[in-house]
């Protein structure tokens, strides 16, 4: 199980989050070509190590959030919320990484 702390709900288990994907930035649709809206949307750095990703609770509070994780430990570093800023510090250690 692996625990995300929500900065409005508190440690809540990964399944009430929906993984939305690596963090970035979005390409205009209407001024990129198809290769390259095709390569946003389906190409990922998929490293092992820390990583930048959105997460979306959707049994909570309904906030997309970004979450600093690692990918080999599940380990967290920091969780915050994408629109306002509000950060939760890290107290969510991965109880069982597989």
């Amino acid at each position: 199980m692996m625990l995300l702390p929500c900065p409005w709900c508190g440690p809540r288990n990964a399944t009430e989050f929906r993984f939305v994907g690596e963090a970035g930035p979005r390409p205009d649709p209407a001024t990129v070509t198809p290769e390259q809206w095709r390569h946003y949307l389906y190409v990922h750095a998929n490293r092992c190590g820390w990583s930048t990703e959105t997460w979306y609770h959707r049994a909570g509070c309904r906030r997309y959030l970004s979450v600093e994780r690692h990918t080999l430990t599940h380990e967290i570093r920091t969780v915050r919320d994408t629109a306002t800023g509000t950060t939760s510090a890290s107290t969510a250690t991965p109880e069982a990484a597989r």
